[in-house]
């Protein structure tokens, strides 16, 4: 080891899925046991260990059976920095003036479909889109925009009259943040921006994908923000009303720190 070195992240604790059986808890409690152990016999590895978020947004699980509690021994080994949006919502107060900036009319309601940069999102993006007809008779004011990204061509995908399919958004956040509702996979960094910025969203974790579905959405259902979705049982029917029930909807989410950034610095600054 040559220089100081700093762990951050924004879970904790590898959790089997119901339907894994005894032996997916089995290997995800001995993981976490050998975790545990190496923190125990190496704590000069780590010089500092910061969870992006605060204590509230772990888990209340054990690692395994006959393990200790994740959030009691989280706060044992880890320093809390509150979350890290990644720019300060703030910014965004003129919801009116940005969406006049990127383009979208005030009698519009804009709804932003992204699934991130890998292509495991294109069956959502497909339901989605067969979705849209009927979501759009019962909101006729519905502007669509799905965005592929970088691993889902455009053109594999299906076409409505009025709905928009991109490749690419520069600077999607601003967009999410212009919305009147979102659909997206699990993920925490983009269901976190959203949250930051009050705006309504679907969300679908993946199917067993541990942290999707109990790390995020144990955060989200802190913050009261979003509506889980379930890709297996909804259908185009049952998400345009979705759709027309969340867009444009008021929220009472839990206010996100705008100076978790800052705390996570000065933490790592100590160490300069």
């Amino acid at each position: 080891k040559r220089a100081a070195y700093v762990w951050l992240t924004d879970f904790v604790g590898w959790l089997p899925m119901p339907d894994g059986g005894d032996r997916e808890a089995f290997v995800t409690a001995d993981y976490n046991a050998e975790m545990i152990e190496h923190i125990a016999r190496f704590p000069r590895v780590r010089d500092r260990a910061i969870f992006v978020g605060n204590a509230g947004d772990i888990v209340p699980d054990a690692f395994g059976t006959d393990l200790p509690e994740i959030r009691d021994w989280t706060e044992e080994h880890y320093d809390f920095s509150g979350y890290v949006t990644g720019f300060d919502p703030a910014q965004f107060a003129d919801r009116e003036a940005l969406r006049a900036e990127l383009g979208y009319a005030p009698d519009e309601q804009v709804c932003i479909v992204a699934v991130g940069g890998s292509g495991v999102g294109a069956h959502l993006l497909r339901k989605v889109i067969a979705a849209f007809p009927e979501a759009k008779e019962r909101v006729p004011a519905l502007r669509m925009i799905v965005v592929a990204g970088p691993r889902i061509d455009p053109a594999s995908l299906p076409r409505h009259q009025g709905l928009e399919v991109r490749a690419y958004v520069h600077e999607l956040y601003r967009h999410l943040a212009a919305c009147d509702l979102a659909v997206v996979q699990g993920g925490l960094t983009t269901a976190m921006e959203l949250t930051a910025c009050r705006r309504p969203f679907l969300y679908f974790p993946l199917r067993h994908h541990f942290e999707q579905n109990f790390h995020v959405r144990h955060r989200l259902e802190r913050y009261r923000a979003g509506r889980c979705m379930d890709f297996e049982t909804e259908t185009p029917e049952t998400l345009a009303t979705a759709i027309a029930e969340e867009i444009g909807r008021d929220v009472d989410y839990r206010e996100v720190e705008t100076d978790g950034a800052a705390r996570a610095a000065a933490r790592i600054a100590e160490l300069l």
